[in-house]
């Protein structure tokens, strides 16, 4: 197998990165610490067809293939960490979901504007009883005429202070075959947006109520039975999450490594030290290591990519981007562990994608089933007696 990038995808990441070099480098540190959805880059990024890059034409996307929405994610997060979560939020998670299975009228309400840029969409699935157990979610959908009320609320969701539509996994009866979504637009009455609360990283999410809201019946993205389509998708979004956690981490790489070629302690720059060189050669082991099961998962060119090398990519992708950033802010001492410098930020921010999108101990789970050839019940006793 070829690991390198071949000529097509080597022209396409250096457009992007002179693109991003032209346009985002300035700004990146302000970024970082802005919570709110970077509207303007989303709108920039839109118009350089980064947004929907694998969808198909007829969508609006641009007819290209996971990896080289990969590719964008990295080259974007290597001049401008925050803004690799734009071309996240425009290629994978809920908008991959809605483009897969929403209704043409769907997609002609608002598909454009989310790959323009204009508006975004937010994911509601983790509950405060329901987060690694999704399927324990209790948000409810009960017909009412042409209509459905929707009564429950969702926690952590990624940009839902600042969304204009909100994908929203709903229970429509009982048992896994009762969950489905639904599209939740930001007015909708009887839908309440609470408090900002910032994450570790500083970006922010809100609490989502739905008391007795109303949506029309054209709202429901997946009905009854929709839960295994949704989850499927899932493996889809674990590789825009792997793409970040490593770039980010290489970010952080990058800025130590430059550290510690110019920052000199007793007379000696930092990088003659061999406790500092063993760093670094740890460090790239692990960027490297999980760049190759990253394009393994990321390669595939029909289907959904496996869920047992999206889990392991992300395992490895998680754990490297997180490591590196940890190590980034100690080579960098006082400078790496102030927010005048990148490396603490890369730091908070690879620490919640270890959570996010299948904590590390799921993944684990996950790829013990391949080990095993078999599934585990996680719920233990207690929960099959209940």
């Amino acid at each position: 197998m070829n690991f390198e990038l071949n000529e097509e995808q080597q022209a396409f990441a250096d457009s992007v990165r002179r693109f991003a070099e032209a346009n985002l480098k300035d700004g990146a540190l302000e970024r970082a610490h802005d919570p709110q959805f970077p509207r303007d880059v989303a709108q920039l990024l839109g118009k350089q067809g980064l947004m929907g890059i694998a969808f198909d034409p007829e969508d609006g996307g641009q007819g290209g293939t996971l990896f080289d929405s990969v590719i964008a994610i990295e080259q974007i997060a290597s001049v401008c960490p925050r803004s690799a979560d734009v071309v996240q939020a425009g290629n994978f998670g809920p908008i991959r979901t809605f483009v897969e299975y929403a209704t043409p009228e769907q997609k002609e309400r608002w598909l454009p504007d989310l790959l323009a840029g204009n508006i975004c969409i937010s994911l509601g699935m983790s509950e405060s009883d329901a987060g690694s157990a999704v399927t324990e979610l209790k948000t409810s959908a009960t017909p009412d005429g042409d209509d459905y009320l929707i009564n429950g609320s969702k926690v952590f969701g990624t940009h839902s202070p600042d969304a204009a539509i909100y994908l929203v996994y709903v229970r429509f009866g009982p048992g896994v075959n009762g969950i489905g979504s639904v599209i939740i637009e930001r007015d909708a009455p009887g839908f309440t947006i609470g408090k900002p609360t910032p994450f570790m990283s500083g970006e922010q999410w809100s609490q989502l109520y739905f008391e007795n809201c109303r949506i029309p019946g054209k709202n429901v993205l997946l009905g009854p039975g929709g839960f295994k389509k949704q989850i499927s998708g899932f493996n889809v979004e674990r590789l825009g999450n792997s793409s970040r956690a490593l770039a980010v981490g290489r970010y952080a790489f990058n800025l130590a490594r430059e550290h510690a070629l110019i920052r000199k302690q007793f007379g000696r720059a930092l990088c003659e030290f061999q406790g500092l060189q063993w760093k670094f050669a740890d460090m790239t082991l692990k960027l490297e290591s999980a760049q190759m099961l990253l394009y393994r998962a990321a390669s595939v060119t029909e289907g959904l990519p496996s869920p047992y090398q999206t889990a392991i990519a992300k395992l490895a992708c998680n754990q490297a981007g997180f490591d590196v950033a940890n190590e980034a802010v100690q080579i960098m001492g006082g400078l790496g562990y102030s927010q005048d410098s990148l490396a603490e930020y890369c730091m908070r921010r690879t620490r919640g994608w270890m959570i996010a999108g299948g904590s590390t101990e799921i993944l684990k789970n996950r790829i013990a089933e391949d080990v095993f050839e078999r599934r585990f019940d996680q719920r233990g006793q207690a929960a099959r007696a209940s």
